[in-house]
């Protein structure tokens, strides 16, 4: 395989920060056209529950994120408590966490999902404080309580649709393939583009992928993981 596989290809990145994935692209020769479809905020309460949570981190044994934005709202908090545990949705969010919390991750499933988390998560009852979007589906929280755990769940932060400007319109207009890191990213997409035929969808994991396709998206290709390697290389694969 040639070392720039991608060479020509245009990859629109929407999430608010290309980071590791919009470096690997360009390395394998890929125009990277990062354009944000969403933006991330303080949720409702400005932070309130969050700060309070943390500030009684010491009753919990778990402190569990689902993303890297959490991670870096709720991880430094943890820096101080070397008994509690962490568990991270998926590599990424791991990395994101053990890096402001200054140590490692207990747990990071093998299945990047929430429904991963659970399968592994110990089934020794625990009080857990779960950090997490405002729009984050229920089915982790709701799960852990199942298991028997003492769940608290707080929102971190807010996502919402951010509308590009005519520029990035157009830019976004030229691409060959979107990757779609969430439902709000497919939202945004759709409102700025409609279906765009000519263009690859690549969604990350099938949440995102059951998101685009109720918002009329045709999802070519979905990534088992997130992370910045398994997506790029996949692209390296199926790309012409």
């Amino acid at each position: 395989m040639s070392s720039t596989p991608l060479a020509g290809t245009r990859v629109a990145l929407t999430r608010p920060d290309a980071g590791e994935l919009g470096e690997r692209l360009a390395e394998l020769g890929a125009t990277v056209v990062h354009v944000p479809l969403i933006e991330i905020t303080d949720p409702p309460d400005g932070g309130a529950a969050l700060r309070q949570a943390l500030a009684r981190l010491a009753a919990f044994d778990w402190l569990v994120v689902t993303s890297a934005n959490g991670a870096r709202r709720a991880g430094a908090a943890a820096s101080g408590h070397p008994s509690l545990r962490l568990a991270a949705v998926g590599p990424a969010t791991a990395a994101a966490l053990a890096d402001v919390a200054g140590r490692g991750v207990d747990l990071v499933p093998a299945r990047a999902l929430a429904e991963g988390l659970l399968a592994e998560f110990p089934r020794e009852p625990a009080r857990v404080l779960l950090a997490q979007a405002d729009r984050a589906r229920t089915v982790l929280a709701d799960g852990l309580a199942a298991m028997g755990h003492s769940v608290e769940a707080v929102t971190a932060y807010r996502t919402g649709v951010r509308t590009p400007t005519p520029d990035e319109v157009a830019r976004l207009r030229e691409v060959d393939v979107v990757v779609l890191a969430s439902g709000s990213a497919a939202a945004g997409w759709m409102a700025a583009l409609g279906a765009t035929p000519g263009v690859v969808v690549v969604a990350l994991g099938p949440v995102t992928a059951s998101a685009a396709t109720e918002r009329g998206l045709h999802v070519d290709h979905v990534a088992t993981s997130p992370d910045a390697i398994a997506v790029s290389d996949l692209l390296a694969r199926l790309l012409p």
